[in-house]
Parts: structure tokens; sequence; C-alpha cells
């Protein structure tokens, strides 16, 4: 069998990760229980079905050629017992169990992922975390690889890795375009490097936005549900996307937020955001597991007093970059990672990772979902809040995801930096009720 070496972008994402600072994505799923023990048969199931998904049975190990490279590999002592754990929690709301988990780096030495089942006091329901690190999957990899787990017939199954043609006379023949294409990239690479110089001015980014990057610092969990009818009136109201209202929310949040616990007024340029997109969309997306990645660059416009205001200069900058496309620009800085040599990677890794404050201030994610029911031994998926990684000397990652008609944000944040996000999770709240009143 062929040797199947890690992505550019994946071996990026293997090599940054600390055990200061994992670098893995999360999604907590909260069930309806089916009935009494659902939370122990849930735990039995996904530890059945995982050793039949190839993919969840594999880990990461070095490669002498290329150097530097790391390639995937079959887990001959593959244990389900080291990835599937039931954990008995007192906690009410099962995100308040989230954070320690979330803050915990997941094994190198073993397939790089895990699934929390945990039951707390309510018998009916119970929730699972799902981890998996970044070098595994983006989000929507990571949703595929989940629903591998899932009752039959209730999720799709992963997209299959194309094997590349390799043959001779077709590299030859091909030759001409490579080198064209080659060229092409190299001034794409230069491209997005002056757009990352131009945009990496620090204006306006509020001191509770960076943490100490010198420690890992405990994680916190904060989730929070909203009607997806209420986003859908706001942008009837409004103008532009569903992405654009959710991106205004999580500004107007911080605005609200910052203020509320007496922090200096926000001024300047804002924050810059970074919004991942995925080339997994549309006719010409690529295909395949691993990452498919790239990004826009925005400034959160938090100096902006007017909810209504804030949702304009939004979408003002949401359309800007989509004219300009996902492979320009600032928050393109993902393919910047197909320029480099796995030995860069390699060595270079732990300097990008603490160079992440120079790229973006804050990560604003989303993960499209199914409109379908997700099930696990009959119970039923009812909330799925994806939980993003936190990058060295940031302080907050956002990730919303809708689902059966209600938006679900998940919120990823250093405990010492934010001690109290259960209030900007009310921030949210209260920012979309000033936008539905505006527009009603």
């Amino acid at each position: 069998m062929a040797t199947e070496h890690l992505s550019p972008l994946d071996l990026a994402f293997w090599r940054i990760e600390s055990a200061d600072h994992p670098m893995h994505l999360g999604a907590l799923a909260v069930f309806r229980a089916a009935g009494p023990g659902a939370a122990e048969r849930a735990a039995e199931l996904l530890t059945a079905r995982c050793t039949a998904v190839p993919r969840l049975r594999r880990r990461i190990r070095d490669v002498l050629l290329p150097v530097g490279a790391a390639a995937w590999s079959p887990d001959p002592g593959f244990d389900p017992a080291r990835h599937v754990f039931l954990v008995r929690t007192g906690e009410a709301v099962p995100h308040a169990a989230a954070g320690p988990l979330m803050a915990r780096p997941l094994d190198r030495a073993l397939p790089p992922w895990e699934a929390h089942v945990l039951a707390g006091p309510d018998p009916d329901s119970f929730a699972v975390l799902f981890k998996f690190h970044h070098a595994l999957a983006d989000g929507l990899g990571a949703l595929a690889l989940a629903a591998t787990l899932f009752d039959e017939g209730t999720a799709p199954r992963p997209p299959a890795r194309p094997v590349p043609e390799q043959r001779a006379g077709s590299l030859l023949r091909r030759l001409p375009g490579v080198l064209a294409a080659r060229v092409q990239d190299v001034g794409q690479a230069m491209e997005i490097g002056a757009a990352v110089a131009r945009a990496g001015l620090p204006l306006g980014v509020p001191a509770a936005l960076t943490a100490d990057s010198t420690g890992a610092g405990a994680r916190e969990v904060a989730c929070l549900a909203l009607d997806l009818d209420e986003v859908n009136l706001v942008r009837k109201g409004a103008g532009g996307t569903v992405n654009d209202v959710l991106i205004a929310l999580v500004a107007g949040a911080l605005r609200r937020w910052l203020v509320e616990r007496g922090d200096p007024e926000p001024w300047g340029a804002g924050p810059r955001a970074l919004i991942p997109v995925s080339r997994r969309r549309g006719p010409g997306g690529a295909g395949g597991a691993g990452n498919r990645l790239s990004g826009y660059l925005l400034r959160l416009p938090l100096a902006e007093s007017d909810p209504l205001g804030r949702l304009d200069r939004v979408r003002a900058a949401m359309d800007r970059n989509k004219d300009a496309g996902p492979a320009r620009g600032a928050g393109a800085v993902a393919l910047l990672a197909d320029h480099v040599h796995p030995l860069g990677h390699r060595l270079g890794g732990p300097l990008v990772a603490q160079a992440a404050r120079l790229l973006f201030d804050i990560l604003v994610t989303s993960v499209p979902l199914p409109g379908f029911t997700f099930t696990l031994g009959g119970s039923a998926v009812r909330e799925v809040y994806p939980l993003a990684p936190l990058a060295r000397g940031q302080s907050l990652a956002v990730a919303v995801s809708t689902y059966k008609g209600t938006v679900h944000y998940g919120l990823v944040a250093d405990a010492a930096a934010v001690p109290d996000l259960e209030a900007l999770a009310g921030a949210l709240r209260a920012e979309l009720d000033a936008l539905v009143r505006e527009v009603s």
C-alpha cells in the first residue's frame, strides 16, 4: 500500500500544536435520551463502531523522506477504550464539563481523536463531546467522521480521498501546465503575504481578546442556542446573508460585553476576525479527506454603536472578500502551507504557532449541518455546538452551526483572560434582540 503523507496544511496543524495549545476541533452533541441507560448504550455503540472506520484507526508517524514529513499509518494496537470514555458528571449543563476536556491534548502516539459520553444528572438527556485533531479533518470533515458513528441511515459518509494519477507519461504531458501553475502559485503566495503585512496593524484590539501566551491556562466553554427564524427576520429586514448576521452578532456581543464589564470604549478599526472558508463547497471544490480551507479576514466594527450600522459594515466587508475570492487576501494564509517544505513545517511550526496573534485576533468559524436528524442508539441529537481550537496568545474562539431551525454558538476561551464567558454568551442573545427590534 502506498504511503499516504499528510497534506501541507494537515502537516502544519500537526506541527504547530504544543501541550499548552492543543489543535483539536470539538463538537458537543446534546441528545434526547431514548430511555434508561441511554448514555451507557451510546458509549457501547461508539466503542463498537469506531473499529469499523479505517480513518479512526490510523495514527500519524514521522517518515524519513521527504525530510520533515509525516504520514498516516494503521495503529496495530488500536484499542477503542483509549478513545471512547463514559464520563459521569454532576454538571447540569454539559458544556461545563467540556472546558477541561477541550484543554487536554490528544495523545499524539494514538489515532488523534476521542469521544466523551457525558452522563449528567438529567436522565432525559446526555451529551457526547467529539474531539478530532485539526490534522485529521476540518469542520466538515470532522462532521463526516462523527457521522460514521451514528445510527445507520441518519448521516452521510465521509468522502474518499482520491488517488492522484502518477504515471510518468501523464506527468510529462501535464508538465507545461504544472510549471505555469507553479509560477501562478508563487505570485499568489506573494500577494497573500503582502495582504497579511497590510492587515497586521493592531488597531482597536481590546485587551480582553489577548491572553498570556507563556502558559496553557484552563479552558472555559459556553454554549448558546438562538432561533434561526429571528436571524432570518434580521436578514430579510436589513439585507445580507445569514452568515453576515451571525458575524455581526459576534461583533455586537463583544462590544456589549466589553462595555458592561467596564473595559475602555472600543475604538479604531477593530479586531481582525479570521473567517475560515471551506474549499469543499461548489462544483469546483476540492474533495477528499483532510483539510480543505482558505479564509477571509475582516475587522469587527466594535467602535460602531448602532446595531444596524455594525451589520452594514460586516456585510460590506464580507462582500469585498467574496468579490476577491477565498484564494486572495490576508485571510487566505492557510494556502501558504502549500509553499512550505515539510522540513520547514517541522522546524518552523513552533514559531508559526507563536505568530498567530500577528495574523488574526479572533476566530469566527461556521460549520453547516444537514437538516436530517442524527441518532445514536435511538437517542436523537437536539443540539450541536461546534468548538474551535484556541490559538496561542488569543483568548477567544467562536464557532457556530445551524441545526433543526436553531443557531448554536460554541465559545471557547482562556479562563484566565475571559473569566466571564457566560456574560459574553448572554450578550449574543441581547444583540439579536436588539437587531430584531430594529427591523420589526
